[in-house]
Formats: C-alpha cells, structure tokens, sequence
C-alpha cells in the first residue's frame, strides 16, 4: 500500500505525493490552527522533525474511504511525560487516490469512532 510506505519513509515528497493539494489537517472540527492545504501539511511535519520527532507506524486500518492509522511518536513533550513514547492516531480520508483530510487524536476509540 502506498499509504504504507509514504509513512514509513523518512521522505517526505512520497508522502506529498499522496497529499491533495487542498488537504487539511488538525483535530476534527477544528475552524482554527489547522493545516488547509498541502504546504502547510509538509511545513508541519517537517517542523516536528527538525525538532526531534519521530512516529513509527504501528498499524493501518482502511475502513470505507478513511484509513486509520496508529502511530508511536516519540520526542515530544507529551512522549517523554509517558516514559518516551506516546500513540497517537490519525484518520486520513481519501478521495480520487488523494488524501483530502488527516484528523489527529490523542485515543484510537474516537479515532475509530470518526472512521464511521
């Protein structure tokens, strides 16, 4: 699966590749503080990454037309809180084979929940 291997990659023009141009990005209903677009989306994940953070995908769910995917983040504040790591869980809907929005959570219930 491309999505797999977008972010497994330590590059990240195979995961711009897979990026709508309009993608968003940020908690769901969020009308502020959010990615709104596929710059702004790499210029985050290339911030956290410049600072030391790093996720390793533990797993992919595709359910319907959103994909869940379950990350182990480590180097942030919140990871080295929990002994350093922290999952995290975003949920990437897809449309036309693009990612249009990627909605970030903090628990894989309502991560799952968001899928439908």
């Amino acid at each position: 699966m491309l999505v797999r291997k977008a972010m497994t990659s330590e590059n990240l023009s195979a995961f711009a590749d897979l990026l709508d141009p309009d993608v968003t990005w940020g908690p769901p209903g969020a009308r502020s503080g959010m990615c709104k677009n596929r710059n702004q989306v790499l210029a985050w994940y290339q911030k956290g990454r410049d600072a030391g953070v790093r996720g390793s995908l533990c797993d992919m769910q595709v359910v319907g037309d959103r994909i869940l995917v379950s990350l182990s983040v480590r180097g942030t504040d919140d990871a080295r809180k929990r002994g350093g790591t922290a999952l995290r869980f975003q949920v990437l809907t897809v449309r036309n084979g693009r990612i249009v929005q990627i909605a970030g959570f903090e628990d894989r219930v309502d991560a799952l929940s968001y899928t439908g």
